[in-house]
């Protein structure tokens, strides 16, 4: 009779963890997705000559919508890439955040990024034009991370994450 008892102890226990891999295996978690925001214009805003800054430099604020397409919450962890202002590469962005994203929902985010002109000479000729066309196309390409809990810390990228353009202030 225990034997009888382990044995169906022995069969459930494995129907119980083959239907969990089953599951585990069925549920594929979507990469959140990132887009401009329409409401809210992105902006760049220079920045005059300091101590900290000799050359000067830019705040760069773009609006962006993170959308969670997936039946479960996540948390995103970080965003890290490089902007790239009117072609060439501005700065680097490394994020580090705690953003909660509801299942099937879609949150508003901005991302502030600082450039200092003098660590880019290149885009400090381009401050000039900028002033004159008072706008400028971005891209911020890069990955980002998720923690989904129990399906773990998954990185996506590298992509094009968001690309549009910059209204120029003063």
């Amino acid at each position: 009779m225990r034997t009888v008892r382990n044995q169906f102890a022995v069969v459930c226990l494995s129907l119980l963890l083959t239907s969990c891999a089953t599951v585990s295996q069925l549920v594929r978690l979507q990469p959140p997705a990132f887009a401009v925001e329409p409401g809210r214009a992105s902006e760049l805003r220079l920045l005059g000559p300091s101590a900290e800054r000799p050359l000067g430099g830019a705040a760069v604020r773009i609006w962006s919508r993170v959308s969670n397409p997936n039946a479960l919450s996540l948390t995103l962890t970080n965003v890290e890439g490089d902007l790239l202002l009117g072609g060439a590469r501005a700065a680097g962005v490394n994020l580090p955040l705690g953003l909660p994203l509801r299942a099937n929902q879609d949150t508003v985010i901005p991302i502030d990024v600082t450039i200092d002109f003098s660590q880019v000479p290149a885009l400090a000729d381009a401050a000039l034009k900028f002033l004159t066309e008072r706008k400028v196309d971005y891209r911020l390409d890069g990955k980002f991370g998720v923690d989904a809990g129990p399906l773990g810390r998954p990185t996506f990228g590298p992509t094009t994450l968001l690309q549009g353009q910059l209204d120029v202030r003063r």
